[in-house]
């Protein structure tokens, strides 16, 4: 009767053991396959950041060498100004501002930022508290 137990325990082992190895198997490609996607996907991405950071390289030396031509371009424009119109007042020569060894260097030159408010008070406000103390 003991071997009739052994025998049972054995086949019911095989089952459950066949069962397990169908479904986590299952399972275990399951994973297999999304660790596969997560490194490619990892993999994607390295590239990706590779290649912006090239482009923004690359990027960055054509406006620098943009700015030199410009600076030169200026420069060329200002001293023709200056040797073919030296008659011409320094507010109607619109290269009248000559960028300096070191300005043009260092990206010096003088900027003028547009500001979003006027010089002086307009009023507006003033109207507003004489109506109101009134």
């Amino acid at each position: 009767m003991t071997w009739e137990y052994g025998l049972i325990g054995l086949v019911a082992g095989l089952i459950i053991g066949a069962l397990v190895m169908r479904f986590g198997n299952k399972k275990l490609r399951e994973q297999r396959s999304q660790q596969y996607e997560l490194e490619k996907t990892k993999a994607e991405l390295a590239d990706y950041r590779e290649e912006l950071t090239s482009h923004f390289a690359q990027s960055a030396e054509l406006l620098d060498n943009m700015a030199r031509d410009y600076r030169q371009l200026y420069q060329h424009m200002a001293k023709g100004s200056n040797s073919l119109l030296p008659n011409l007042p320094g507010e109607k020569n619109p290269f009248a501002y000559q960028l300096t060894e070191s300005e043009a260097d260092n990206d010096q030159a003088p900027v003028q930022m547009p500001r979003d408010y006027p010089d002086s008070a307009t009023g507006l406000l003033r109207g507003e508290r004489a109506t109101h103390e009134k």
